[in-house]
């Protein structure tokens, strides 16, 4: 029996495929779950639509992601934060303070999950962090911190 997945399936497939089971698997398990539907004419041609339309949208979202990044590159972020002695912070410098600084600034909206700082921001100066705005598009952003 013929089948398109409608989901990933441990040993058999990933979503969208089109697979030849045995007849009694498909009918008495992938079927009813839902985790199949029969590889018909037009089944298939909605599969390939769906196909075409989630490419697109990727498509869309990379182009996003790389206008952003080169966006981001050219932006140096001024934070203003309280500082002690000798130009220490009280604190670190967070993800979500860039993150919020970015959107006031800039109206640029970064999940703060995706700001990467690979050391605490601790002190007054310069400091690079990598944004990660895609799966295949990672951009720097430049964070200036000065004292108040």
């Amino acid at each position: 029996m013929k089948i398109i997945l409608t989901q990933d399936v441990k040993d058999l497939g990933k979503k969208g495929e089109l697979r030849d089971v045995a007849d009694g698997y498909g009918r008495n398990f992938l079927l009813p779950r839902k985790l199949a539907i029969p590889a018909t004419e037009g089944n298939r041609q909605d599969l390939a639509h769906k196909l075409k339309k989630e490419d697109e949208r990727r498509a869309r979202e990379q182009a996003k992601a790389e206008a952003d990044a080169a966006r981001l590159a050219e932006i140096v972020l001024p934070l203003k934060v309280k500082t002690g002695s000798a130009g220490r912070l009280f604190g670190a410098v967070t993800n979500k303070e860039i993150a919020d600084n970015l959107a006031e600034l800039y109206d640029l909206r970064v999940d703060r999950r995706k700001i990467e700082i690979k050391e605490p921001l601790k002190a007054v100066g310069e400091y690079t962090v990598a944004v990660k705005l895609h799966a295949a598009v990672t951009a720097s952003l430049r964070i200036n911190i000065e004292a108040l």
